[in-house]
């Protein structure tokens, strides 16, 4: 029996989840509804009933998790005056990787006038995993935005710290082109970035939250709202930069996070409210 040429690969070839996910939305008598519907491999979209002119779209990963060498691509895209919700059905969960990071990327499109709550769940890393995350947003004229990710490290209820994981957390937000908020999160698996005072200080659970308004007035009138109801004795701060507003927050546990995190997103979702799956 005669074979082709073929390298020959010592150890097992793994196999590896491969998701995309994307939707589009359109304004129908005031309220915004679905135009497209796009999925394949692992990566799902559900639209639950809801009561709101909005549009809910909740973004399943039926792999399960994500680990090494597997890659999750979403995608939204808003008409003008529509308001989107995006959330997941649960926690993301980071598991060991034996070489490669996993990635996931999130690219979203508001028109003019719209707006868009993009509120996954918290991302659980495990112990040797490594995760690359991207967000990317274009905002046109007049558009906003509240953004959250959240990041536990370990689970509280088996005392886990996921010491040695890894993260890569990237956004990029333009509006008109313009790239109005920009920033890069890194965990290395040290000792003194988990210690730290001016870092984790201890904590194993934080988050970043980001509001872009319409106007640098509105920023400012709703970052007065927001430090009104901070507690002083908790890990969470806010500041405002001309249409920007960045709240973040650290605590010792997932649900602490939660705790603190909730009434800020409340305050700076278009609907006032969440959704149901982001209640215990």
């Amino acid at each position: 029996m005669k074979f082709a040429e073929a390298e020959i690969v010592n150890g097992p070839i793994l196999q590896r989840a491969r998701g995309i996910g994307r939707i589009t939305a359109k304004q129908v008598d005031e309220r915004t509804r679905l135009d497209t519907l796009f999925q394949e491999g692992c990566g799902k979209i559900r639209l639950p009933n809801t009561h709101s002119s909005s549009l809910e779209a909740v973004l399943i990963n039926t792999a399960g998790g994500i680990t090494g060498g597997d890659h999750l691509l979403w995608g939204a895209e808003l008409a003008p005056d529509g308001h989107m919700v995006l959330t997941t059905q649960a926690c993301e969960r980071s598991y060991r990787s034996t070489g490669d990071f996993g990635r996931v990327e999130t690219r979203l499109k508001v028109g003019a006038g719209g707006h868009l709550d993009w509120l996954p769940q918290e991302t659980i890393l495990f112990a040797a995993s490594k995760l690359d995350r991207r967000l990317e947003v274009d905002l046109d004229e007049g558009a906003t935005l509240t953004a959250i990710e959240a990041v536990l490290l370990g689970r509280d209820a088996m005392g886990e710290d996921a010491a040695d994981a890894l993260l890569r957390d990237n956004w990029r937000i333009r509006r008109n082109g313009q790239l109005v908020h920009a920033e890069a999160t890194q965990l290395h698996a040290t000792a003194e970035e988990r210690q730290s005072l001016s870092l984790l200080n201890g904590n194993r659970a934080f988050a970043s939250v980001l509001h872009i308004a319409a106007t640098p007035d509105r920023a400012s009138a709703i970052g007065d709202r927001v430090r009104a109801m901070l507690p002083a004795d908790q890990a969470i701060a806010v500041s405002v930069n001309q249409s920007r507003l960045v709240i973040r927050a650290m605590a010792p546990t997932g649900l602490a996070l939660r705790r603190m995190i909730v009434p800020v997103l409340l305050e700076l979702t278009a609907a006032g409210s969440l959704p149901r799956l982001w209640h215990l």
